[in-house]
C-alpha cells in the first residue's frame, strides 16, 4: 500500500478500533490514539528522509515530478454523448507539502499528550480526534480537487463537535461561529471547483477532470470555457478568472485567518479544549496558507500576480491589527490567538512578494508557527488545568513558583517574537527580505511588517513581566500555590521536542529549505511564465 495512503488512513483505522471497543476500555483510548499519531510521525519521518530533491522533483505543475504518488480510479460514471466522468483517488507530495506532513504528525502527537486532561465521553472525543487527523492529512496529500474538497469539508464535522461538546462556557456559540464561517467559504469554493471541472480536460482521455495539476496548465482548458486563460467571459461584471480566484481565496483566507475574516478564531480558541486549540493553531491555519499556494496561486497565477498589492496589504493589516489586539488582551489564550493572526500575516506578505525569498519565508513561517503555537497553547493548558484561570493579572511571580514552566514559557515567547537563533527569526527575515526585493508590492509593506515584529516583542515581553516576574502574588493565594506544581513527565515529553525543533530550525534552516527550495523556485517561475 502507498505510504501516503497509510499516513492518511492510519488514524481512521485506529478510530474504528476505539469505536468498536466497549466503554469499559475507556482508559486505553488515549493510548490507542497516541499509538496512531506516533505511527503517523514515524511514517512522516520516513517520507522526509526519502524525499528526493533537485529540479527533476520540483513538482508544482508537473505530475511526473511528484513523489509517493498513488493514482487509482475512484468514481466512474458514463455520461453517454457527454463523455465519461472520472474522479481519481490521486495523492502525492512535492516540496510544498512534505514539511506539512511532518509538522502535522508532530502537532497531533502533542495534541494527544494534551488530551490526557479530557475526562468526559472519551470514546467520542478520541474518535472525532482521529477523524480530524485523517481529514487534515488528506488535505496535504490530495492532488484531485474533488478529493481535496472532500477532506477539506470533512474537517468541519469533528471540529464542530470537539469545540461544541468539550469546550468552555460559550462553546456552542464558538462552534457554530466557526462552522458557519468555514462553510460560507467552502460552499462557494464548490461552485468554482465545478466550473473548473467543466473548463479543463485530461489531455490523455479528452474527458473533464478534477486533476489539480491539469488545472494549472493553460493548454488543458477548453477554448471559450468559463475559466479558460484566453476566455473573456465575465461573472458579476468581472473577469471569470478573477471571480474564481477571489472566491477560493476567501475560503482559504478564513482558515489563515486574514483580517477581517478572523473573528471566529479568538472565540474558537478561548472556548476550545487545549488539544483542539493546539490543532487549530498548529495545523488548521496552515491549511489556509497551503491552499493559497496550491490552489489560488497554482490555478490562477496571473490573477495572484495582478492582485499582489492587495494580498500584501491584507497581510500587513493582519500583522499590525493582530499584534495591537494581542497587546490589549488579559486572557492569555486570547492573546496567543491574536498573535497567530499577526504571525500568519507574514505568510501572506511573503507570498504576495512573489520572490523565492518571500515564498520560502512564508513556508518557513507556517512550519515554525505550527510548532511554536502548539507549544504556546500547551503551556496555557498546563496552567489552566491546575487553577482553571487564564487571566494575566491574576498571576505574578510565577518564576519562583514554577521555574521549569517559566523556562519553557521564555523559550516559546522569545522564539515567537523572532529572536535570532530560533525558527521564527528565519521565517520573518526571509518574508521581509522578499517583500523588500519584490517589484510587485511597495517597500513600505516590509517596513510595516517590521513594526509588527516590534509589537510582538512588546506583548510577549509585557506578558512575561506581568505574570512571571516581580513579587509573588496569586489570586487564589495558598491554594493556587499548592496547585501550581512542577511539570509532569508527560508535559515535559510534549514541550521539550517543540523547544528543540524551534531551536534546530533556527540554527539549521536547511532542514526545511533543502526540501522546499526546488518547489518554491518552480512556483515563482511558473507565476512569471503565466504573467508573460
Amino acid at each position: 500500500m502507498n505510504i501516503l495512503t497509510l499516513f492518511i488512513f492510519i488514524p481512521a483505522l485506529f478510530g474504528l478500533l476505539i469505536l468498536v471497543l466497549p466503554s469499559s476500555f475507556k482508559q486505553i483510548f488515549k493510548y490507542i490514539t497516541l499509538a496512531a499519531t506516533i505511527i503517523q510521525l514515524a511514517l512522516s519521518v520516513f517520507i522526509y528522509l526519502n524525499f528526493k530533491t533537485g529540479a527533476a522533483y520540483a513538482g508544482v505543475n508537473n505530475e511526473s515530478q511528484f513523489q509517493f504518488v498513488q493514482k487509482t480510479p475512484w468514481i466512474s460514471l458514463n455520461l453517454g454523448n457527454a463523455g465519461h466522468m472520472q474522479i481519481d483517488y490521486f495523492v502525492g507530495i512535492d516540496g510544498i507539502s512534505v514539511l506539512m506532513l511532518v509538522m502535522t504528525a508532530v502537532v497531533m502527537v502533542i495534541a494527544v499528550l494534551a488530551s490526557w486532561e479530557i475526562k468526559q465521553n472519551l470514546k467520542g472525543f478520541f474518535v472525532l480526534f482521529l477523524l480530524l487527523d485523517m481529514a487534515v492529512a488528506g488535505v496535504f496529500c490530495a492532488l484531485d480537487f474533488f478529493l481535496f474538497y472532500l477532506f477539506y469539508e470533512l474537517m468541519l464535522l469533528p471540529l464542530y463537535f470537539l469545540i461544541g461538546m468539550w469546550g468552555g462556557v460559550r462553546r456552542e456559540y464558538a462552534a457554530i461561529k466557526f462552522f458557519l464561517y468555514t462553510l460560507f467559504g467552502s460552499v462557494f469554493m464548490l461552485l468554482i471547483m465545478v466550473g473548473l471541472y467543466l473548463s479543463v480536460t485530461d489531455p490523455a482521455t479528452g474527458n473533464h477532470t478534477f486533476n489539480i495539476i491539469h488545472m494549472m496548465n493553460p493548454a488543458n482548458y477548453q477554448q471559450g470555457s468559463v475559466f479558460s486563460v484566453l476566455s473573456h467571459q465575465t461573472l458579476f461584471g468581472m473577469p471569470a478568472r478573477v471571480v474564481g480566484f477571489v472566491v477560493i481565496f476567501i475560503a482559504f483566507a478564513i482558515k489563515v485567518p486574514v483580517v477581517p475574516l478572523h473573528t471566529w478564531l479568538p472565540d474558537a480558541h478561548v472556548e476550545a479544549p487545549t488539544p483542539v486549540s493546539i490543532i487549530l493553531a498548529g495545523v488548521l491555519l496552515k491549511i489556509g496558507g497551503y491552499g493559497i499556494i496550491r490552489i489560488c496561486m497554482g490555478i490562477f497565477p496571473e490573477v495572484a500576480a495582478s492582485g499582489a498589492f492587495w494580498l500584501g496589504l491584507l497581510g500587513v493589516v493582519s500583522i499590525i491589527y493582530g499584534a495591537l489586539n494581542a497587546l490589549a488582551q488579559r486572557d492569555l489564550k486570547r492573546l496567543i490567538a491574536y498573535s497567530s493572526v499577526s504571525h500568519m500575516g507574514f505568510v501572506l506578505l511573503g507570498l504576495a512578494s512573489q520572490t523565492a525569498e518571500g515564498v520560502s519565508g512564508a513556508m518557513m513561517q507556517m512550519i515554525s508557527h505550527g510548532f511554536l503555537s502548539s507549544m504556546l497553547f500547551f503551556l496555557v493548558g498546563v496552567i489552566y488545568n491546575r487553577v482553571h484561570d487564564r487571566d494575566i493579572y491574576n498571576f505574578r511571580g510565577l518564576a519562583t513558583v514554577m521555574p521549569q514552566y517559566t523556562t519553557y514559557v521564555m523559550i516559546a515567547f522569545f522564539a515567537s517574537l523572532g529572536l535570532p537563533g530560533f525558527s521564527a527569526f528565519i521565517a520573518e527575515a526571509f518574508s521581509l527580505a522578499g517583500a523588500f526585493k519584490s517589484t510587485v508590492i511597495p517597500n513600505w509593506m516590509a517596513v510595516c511588517g517590521s513594526i509588527g515584529i516590534l509589537l510582538s516583542a512588546a506583548y510577549f515581553l509585557w506578558t512575561l513581566q506581568r505574570m512571571f516576574f516581580g513579587k509573588e502574588l496569586l489570586k487564589g493565594g495558598e491554594s493556587w500555590k499548592q496547585a501550581l506544581t512542577g511539570l509532569h513527565i508527560r508535559e515535559k515529553l510534549a514541550l521539550f521536542p517543540l523547544a528543540i525543533l524551534a531551536l534546530a530550525l533556527g540554527i539549521m534552516p536547511s532542514l526545511v529549505f533543502s526540501k522546499i527550495n526546488d518547489s518554491v523556485l518552480a512556483v515563482v517561475e511558473f507565476t512569471k511564465q503565466m504573467v508573460r
